[in-house]
């Protein structure tokens, strides 16, 4: 993935609609509690696990536009807009998958970012083969919410190791 020199930012913001298949919606800044997920996100918020009757761990989800205009190149597409491919957040300037395990910082909030994003059958709706391009690593993440705060469009990131 080639990654700009500019600093890594926040590019656009997405909530999930409640009806689910349907498009996100574009928005200029979220709320995120800790432990909890973004406010207002009717698909993830406050959810509990299945397998452990705590909190869900799915509580964000974050993918480079870098890595989405990698996809839509291959596809020969001229690109996928903002929101498409369901990521709660679109950054750029920053290889996500190599701060798994690790803290990032955006706005005031506190985020871990834990694991891959799964690619789900709604990707190949948008292009045949843009389901399979999203394995391996190259399919953004999911993360924790560890501090409070608010995210806004053209916020920067920060890498706390």
């Amino acid at each position: 993935m080639n990654l700009s020199s500019s600093p890594a930012r926040v590019v656009s913001l997405h909530l999930h609609p409640v009806e689910p298949g349907t498009q996100l919606q574009m928005i200029p800044e979220i709320n995120v509690v800790a432990g909890k997920g973004i406010l207002g996100e009717p698909r993830y918020f406050g959810k509990l696990s299945r397998k452990t009757g705590k909190p869900s761990r799915r509580q964000v989800s974050l993918i480079e536009r870098e890595q989405i205009a990698e996809h839509a190149a291959t596809l020969g597409l001229e690109s996928i807009p903002p929101g498409v491919v369901r990521a709660n957040v679109e950054t750029e300037g920053i290889d996500l998958i190599q701060h798994l395990g690790k803290q990032i910082q955006i706005g005031d909030a506190l985020l871990f970012l834990y694991e891959g994003r799964t690619p789900c059958g709604q990707m190949d709706a948008i292009c045949a083969g843009l389901r399979g391009l999203m394995e391996n690593n190259r399919q953004g993440v999911m993360a924790e919410i560890v501090r409070s705060g608010t995210i806004r469009q053209g916020d920067l990131i920060t890498c706390r190791d």
